[in-house]
């Protein structure tokens, strides 16, 4: 998986603003020593558990039964489920070998095709089971019967045959393969499905249609690859592969692709004969198409969102304390001119690490830009205006949103589930827009409820649609509504 860091990432807490960035970048934990140096136990503690524990335990059930584990996570973006991934890869690493399918960088997020995953998942395996058992391979590439399988299926599109037995890919398939050898062969076609993966929407109609009326014979031998593949592994190394599929939720890929990819063809993830685990975005598993995805209710886990405020609109000091917990293995905590503008760049960020990175960083700079050593009130309310104006454009009108929803309906319901109405809680293709757009979130804490995103609740205030309560200066839920500490 390609890595989504701008920057290698600092590794130790960063000491002056000029360095922040090295820390407190959004991408994921990946490495044990990432994992080690950043990750807080405390951020599960508070919004309701250890999800991965219980996905651990379904995969060491699987391992020992022989059963394809398959399951989604969902949640919103910079909660940090790409993180908890990591973390449970290397707590699995005993039993299984992960392949990480990223959507943004291995698929073409506009224009693939569920065929496409197929493909990917089936050139992902194949090459790294060839990879030495020191690289986390089986030591030998599968079998020529298999190669054999798949060079046929793809024995009537000529052009991308051509094109695979011009392409030299000897060097690349290692030493000791040769030249004209069936692996040799299938490594060239490899490359080629790789771009036309990557790069599908200049892929002609017609091929794209031809592929999809052919699915069910590659899903017979996708599974005869991956029972291959699997009985490779597991002789060399007594591991299993275990396929992780993320950034499906991210921005820039239609609804129709997802729909498409996990409602009208679910049967792709039934059928597959393989351990995998795939996020989804959050507001499709509150959809009217949720009874119809390829993963059983209770292979579904949610990764909630750090509660920064409780039900009653007070301030959750022990959210706040989880996000603040992250902050300090992070950053030198004096690089802020008080604890009371930490707390303002944790209340706004509505317990969303990506949030947070991004509020901390703009502050930063403006702090760099006037030569200071610190961030101060002006700093931080300069990046607060700046990230609540982001959440103000999300609230317009989607491309994304499956139905024409107005801000009328968005700000109805926001209003009504900030003042705890019990059917507002209720999901609906309004919900399901607020959810995708981060503006409303959810919490765990003894049960289920949802609430709104701090930046949200201001624009309301700023709408006049909420009023502060009589005496308090600020909204209690906003950015506004800090206790003096």
């Amino acid at each position: 998986m390609q890595s989504r860091r701008q920057a290698p990432i600092q590794l130790k807490p960063a000491t002056s603003l000029d360095v922040v960035y090295k820390t407190l970048q959004p991408a994921p934990l990946q490495t044990p020593a990432e994992l080690q140096a950043f990750y807080s136990e405390e951020i599960n503690k508070v919004r309701g558990g250890d999800k991965m524990e219980r996905i651990q335990r379904r995969l060491d059930r699987a391992a020992n039964d022989g059963i394809p584990f398959k399951a989604c996570v969902m949640g919103h973006r910079g909660v940090g489920k790409s993180t908890e991934l990591s973390r449970l890869i290397q707590q699995v690493k005993h039993q299984f070998v992960a392949i990480r399918i990223e959507a943004l960088s291995d698929l073409d997020p506009g224009s693939f095709r569920p065929l496409d995953i197929v493909l990917l998942m089936m050139v992902q395996v194949a090459e790294q089971t060839a990879k030495p058992i020191d690289e986390d391979g089986a030591g030998q590439p599968p079998s020529d019967q298999r190669l054999r399988e798949i060079w046929d299926w793809f024995a009537t599109e000529k052009e991308i045959r051509e094109q695979s037995q011009l392409a030299n890919l000897t060097v690349e398939a290692g030493a000791g393969v040769k030249e004209n050898s069936l692996w040799n062969q299938v490594l060239g076609l490899f490359a080629n499905l790789k771009g036309d993966i990557k790069f599908a929407s200049t892929r002609k109609t017609e091929v794209v249609e031809y592929r999809l009326t052919r699915l069910s014979s590659l899903l017979e031998i996708a599974n005869r690859l991956l029972d291959d593949c699997n009985g490779l592994l597991l002789k060399a190394t007594g591991k299993q592969w275990l396929f992780i599929g993320e950034d499906f939720d991210r921005a820039g890929i239609p609804d129709e692709r997802i729909t498409e990819l996990f409602v009208t063809y679910a049967n792709i993830f039934q059928a597959l004969r393989t351990h995998l685990i795939f996020n989804l975005p959050i507001g499709l598993y509150y959809s009217a198409a949720a009874s119809r995805l390829p993963f059983a209710q209770d292979c579904s886990f949610v990764i909630p969102d750090t509660p920064v405020y409780r039900a009653d609109h007070q301030l959750n000091s022990k959210g706040c304390l989880a996000v603040d917990d992250v902050l300090k293995s992070r950053m030198d905590l004096r690089l802020f001119e008080s604890a009371s503008v930490r707390l303002q760049a944790i209340v706004a960020s509505g317990g969303n690490l990506r949030d947070l990175f991004a509020l901390v960083n703009y502050a930063a700079d403006n702090a760099l830009g006037r030569g200071a050593s610190q961030i101060n009130a002006a700093d931080m309310n300069d990046s607060v205006t700046n990230l609540r104006s982001d959440y103000q454009r999300r609230l317009g009108q989607s491309p994304y949103d499956k139905e024409a929803i107005t801000y009328s309906q968005k700000a109805d319901l926001l209003s009504r589930i900030y003042n705890g109405d019990a059917e507002a809680q209720m999901t609906d293709p309004v919900m399901y827009s607020l959810l995708n757009s981060r503006a409303v979130q959810e919490f765990v804490n003894g049960s289920r409820w949802f609430g709104l995103h701090p930046l949200v609740v201001d624009l309301l205030v700023g709408q006049k649609r909420l009023e502060p309560q009589e005496g308090e200066a600020g909204v209690r839920g906003g950015t506004q509504y800090i206790p003096k500490s």
